[in-house]
């Protein structure tokens, strides 16, 4: 059984008292659900230490927003996955949409920067998703395929298998528009379905234990039909994530979609 994962991206967002009182509110609500969800959350670079702190050993785990793909170097502005390892960091997000777009990420760079943190034992969240064009084009599975590729060719499935996907489209992220569940069902399913067809030992083993999430302006009041999707495993949430009333219910909604989880839960 694959243990949902809500994992909260705060982007270029947050002060030192804002984080404080966000991770205040959070808490009391987050922590009951630690047993039945991973939850995570992805702070900025500054605040890495002050968040870590807040969350002390509550269960609920720091991430990085990105992570270099070298080791260490003349690299301005970038931070390594040794960096992020000793502030804390479990999860590392890599591959996300704005990173590709508005820095010129290749598929390339981000399969290298997944296989520098996986090698340092943490979880690569990859982010693949298309754009508005690409799926007007009839593009997404071609486009989502290719960056999905790139990371096998480097790390290959087993290595891919040590991480978690996240599926984005482009069109959906701070829009206020979201893909319909037959959309985000239709190429979850597809993930799944390439990834087992990959000409690799335990691949359809693989397929079947991969996280896969869903992000794009995922709310409460959309949370439940998307997540009670057979190959949705949880969410990768922006702008939500900001608000500790959104955040937990959104965690609270991925709660109500695990029955056996929260059974198994409610007997310990």
């Amino acid at each position: 059984m694959r243990k949902p994962i809500l994992i909260g991206n705060w982007k270029m967002n947050g002060s030192l008292q804002s984080n404080q009182a966000l991770i205040t509110r959070l808490l009391p609500r987050l922590r009951p659900l630690r047993k039945v969800v991973d939850i995570a959350v992805c702070p900025p670079l500054p605040y890495l230490f002050q968040v870590r702190d807040l969350l002390g050993y509550t269960g609920i785990t720091l991430g990085a927003q990105n992570a270099s793909g070298f080791v260490s170097g003349a690299y301005t502005g970038e931070s390594s996955a040794t960096m992020l390892k000793e502030m804390g960091c479990v999860y590392v997000l890599v591959g996300h949409s704005e990173r590709r777009s508005l820095y010129g990420e290749t598929d390339a760079d981000i399969a290298a920067r997944f296989a520098a943190v996986r090698g340092l034992g943490m979880t690569p969240v990859l982010c693949v998703g298309e754009s508005l064009q690409d799926r007007e084009s009839g593009r997404t599975v071609e486009v989502v395929q290719a960056q999905i590729q790139a990371v096998i060719n480097k790390v290959g499935l087993a290595g891919l298998a040590e991480g978690v996907l996240a599926y984005e489209p482009v069109w959906a992220i701070g829009t206020g528009k979201t893909a319909t569940p037959e959309q985000v069902a239709e190429t979850h399913f597809g993930i799944r379905q390439f990834i087992a067809g990959c000409c690799e030992p335990k691949a359809k083993v693989v397929s079947q234990a991969l996280r896969i999430l869903y992000g794009g302006s995922v709310k409460p009041a959309n949370a439940v039909a998307i997540f009670s999707l057979d190959d949705v495993d949880g969410g990768l949430i922006g702008g939500a994530s900001l608000h500790a009333d959104d955040f937990s219910a959104i965690a609270e909604a991925l709660v109500t979609t695990c029955p056996e989880a929260v059974g198994e839960s409610e007997s310990h």
